[in-house]
């Protein structure tokens, strides 16, 4: 199966619902000292990192030619993210990710990551993983 058709594939699932990838219970993230975070929210990390998402929303997501994600994860639910990630808005000069493995295999931990930035409980910078 062609990597664009999986995750179109995928992208239709999340969308609808149809794949849950996080526990309702679990929390997003885990964050010690603002720095060091659990392993999936490292992968969500670098996801941002390898993307260089940093070009229009800012190095520290606070903001440039792209929204602050700071203010936008306060509101946004992690459906319309996905959404907004794998579809894109184009007409305001955001990008699909549909065809990033590395972003749809990443989608929940980036939204982790994001979360704990707009929450305040993730410090902007370098991150490692906890008990490393």
């Amino acid at each position: 199966m062609k990597i664009r058709t999986l995750c179109a594939l995928t992208a239709a699932l999340w969308m609808s619902g149809a794949v849950a990838a996080t526990d309702a219970a679990a929390p997003l993230y885990k964050v010690v000292g603002g720095n060091k975070v659990d392993g999936q929210t490292l992968n969500g990390w670098r996801t941002w990192r390898a993307m260089a998402c940093e070009r229009c929303h800012g190095a520290a997501q606070e903001g440039m030619v792209g929204p602050s994600l700071i203010t936008s994860l306060k509101v946004l639910t992690p459906e319309e993210f996905k959404t907004t990630l794998l579809v894109g808005r184009v007409a305001k000069g955001m990008p699909n990710f549909d065809t990033s493995k590395q972003v749809v295999d990443n989608i929940d931990s980036l939204y982790a990551y994001l979360k704990g930035r707009s929450d305040g409980a993730i410090e902007p910078g370098r991150l490692t993983e906890i008990d490393k």
